[in-house]
């Protein structure tokens, strides 16, 4: 029960179909990543035209984003989830067939190449939204531990498969890089289906609930929204039954509210909930910014241009720190349940961001490894917790929208990134990105602590 095992052995077939297609598009993601900046330098891109690149990939799938994750509960999650998939897997036969830097740019766009390694496009959000919905509270940082962990572990196997495939084809007479490279966008293409194929098995749970079960848990979340600014740590479970219940649970209309709900396509985020989200979206607009600056194509490219690593070792290199890192997600879960939410998300994340800061400094190419081993043993373990307490915070009709607004404002926040590192690499000044990087997010850490520290949900509040 520690690591919830039990919790996704239970849960229902639409929540594992819902962490495979995670599997499957992280580890097309992994392996994308790994040769993208490769790919592009291979063609004779300059590095400030590849940072370019990714600046305007992520600054259209913040259009692309906000878009599908606006109107995924009014127009059908599925059929959102099946249409990002399929375009997924145009980009990447536009990739395998064209050189031409524009049109790369535009697939990247229309379809989805993640520059990062990490989430892009609608998926996450959807997925997180529908993984509350279809979750007991009581599971739910379980279920949301083990989505991560089976993300990062297909994008670690996805590098792993990657780094040794391109090398061995290169070995081929005849092959150059770029051929390889292909080879490996094909593949991507091929996820793509694969994953459109396991949007199709959903069922119609996935969707938003109907009018009188929306109701109904409209009425017990509120509570947990109202309780997320209390002042109170060791406020009591029947702390609710205060005589202000009445008024917090009042409608006007117990029959009208929810058919418009159900009817309108466009979402409806109440103003308490408005609060919790502007807060969060400043905190992770830092925090993503300093992501953007040194994403995984950026990093490896860092290291084949320091160290001459060839991309089997760098591919192995990221498949042991993604999987170090998806032993560390069931830990946090673990963690969660006994310090709280807010207080993991900070914990094991500002030790991370010291690391970070500290990889371009050495020499030394083990030393170098070593510190990269180590932010992964902590970088993600705060993305449990915040997925759960970004699902508690927020009422469940709220939470496809929440959970859009927050991707595209990381999304928008890290698309700069990428540019302003292609051009410190230009002038040789790589590392600069590292350390400023760091600093951002040990800033992000202490502004969540300052922020939320000593606010409970209502679930951290019964646990």
């Amino acid at each position: 029960t520690e690591l919830g095992i039990y919790s996704i052995l239970q849960s229902s077939r639409d929540t594992k179909l819902l962490c495979l297609q995670r599997f499957t598009r992280l580890f097309a993601y992994g392996a994308s990543t790994l040769i993208l900046v490769l790919y592009l330098s291979s063609l004779g891109i300059s590095n400030a035209r590849i940072g370019l690149f990714m600046t305007l990939t992520l600054l259209g799938d913040v259009v692309i984003s906000f878009i599908l994750t606006l109107f995924a509960d009014g127009l059908g999650r599925r059929r959102i989830l099946g249409m990002g998939a399929g375009l997924m897997s145009v980009s990447g036969v536009v990739f395998a067939l064209s050189g031409n830097y524009w049109v790369l740019v535009v697939a990247s766009i229309v379809g989805v190449i993640s520059p990062s390694g990490n989430e892009i496009g609608p998926f996450r959000a959807i997925e997180e939204s529908t993984l509350a919905q279809l979750t007991p509270t009581a599971n739910r940082s379980d279920i949301f531990a083990w989505y991560t962990l089976i993300g990062t572990a297909g994008a670690a196997i996805g590098t792993l498969i990657c780094g040794w495939v391109v090398e061995g084809l290169q070995k081929i007479e005849g092959w150059t890089p770029v051929r390889a490279y292909r080879i490996m966008f094909g593949v991507y293409a091929l996820l793509g289906l694969i994953k459109l194929g396991l949007a199709l098995m959903l069922s119609d749970n996935c969707e938003l609930e109907p009018p009188r079960q929306e109701h109904e848990s409209t009425e017990s979340n509120g509570f947990e929204m109202e309780a997320l600014l209390t002042d109170s740590e060791n406020e009591s479970p029947e702390s609710p039954e205060s005589p202000e219940l009445p008024k917090r649970t009042s409608k006007p209309s117990a029959t009208t509210a929810p058919s418009k709900i159900k009817k309108s396509i466009w979402p409806v985020i109440s103003p308490s909930s408005r609060v919790i989200l502007s807060k969060l979206c400043l905190l992770f607009a830092v925090d993503s910014l300093a992501s953007g600056l040194v994403p995984a194509s950026w990093v490896t490219y860092f290291f084949i241009r320091k160290f001459s690593l060839p991309e089997s070792q760098l591919g192995t290199l990221f498949f042991v720190t993604n999987i170090i890192s998806s032993a560390f997600n069931l830990v946090a879960s673990s963690i969660s349940k006994r310090i709280g939410l807010v207080k993991t998300m900070v914990f094991t994340h500002l030790p991370s961001a010291i690391f970070l800061s500290l990889i371009p400094l050495p020499s030394n190419l083990g030393l170098a490894m070593t510190l990269v081993i180590l932010r992964s043993c902590l970088a993600s373990m705060d993305q449990a917790p915040r997925q759960a307490f970004l699902a508690a915070a927020v009422l469940p009709s709220e939470r496809t929208a929440v959970m859009g607004v927050v991707n595209v404002v990381k999304t928008l926040s890290r698309s700069a990134g990428p540019s302003i590192t292609g051009w410190l690499a230009e002038l040789d000044r790589f590392w600069i990105a590292f350390l400023v990087a760091g600093a951002m997010k040990a800033g992000y850490d202490l502004g969540l602590l300052w922020m939320f520290l000593g606010h409970r949900t209502r679930d951290e509040g019964r646990g």
